[in-house]
């Protein structure tokens, strides 16, 4: 059976425990709100969140006051997002890799 000294100990459980919270800070999230082209909030629109890197698509229904959110995005993507109401769309905006807001905010307007 292998010992463990104590600092051999100390040294692995410090680096068990930056884990998390390095994975932690290399995600971002994308919140934002759609609207009519009066200004007037949307609940029920469906936002659409196309990652630009695997092409998959992430959906979310606006809440009432028209809100949306997507959370653990990778800083590392492009993400495209429009969105959908009673048949009309909104204007593609794009989330970039560039852009380094860990809470980045996108409004979406439906004409």
């Amino acid at each position: 059976m292998r010992k463990w000294t104590a600092a051999a100990v100390v040294a692995l459980l410090t680096v068990l425990l930056a884990a998390p919270l390095t994975a932690q800070t290399q995600v971002r999230s994308l919140q934002g709100q759609v609207t009519n082209d009066r200004d007037q909030p949307l609940s029920g629109a469906i936002v659409y969140l196309k990652n630009t890197k695997t092409m998959s698509v992430k959906t979310y229904i606006t809440e009432k006051g028209g809100n949306y959110r997507f959370n653990a995005l990778s800083p590392n993507v492009d993400y495209e997002a429009y969105a959908e109401y009673q048949g009309k769309k909104s204007d593609t905006k794009t989330l970039s890799s560039f852009d380094n807001r860990r809470n980045a905010t996108i409004n979406l307007k439906i004409k």
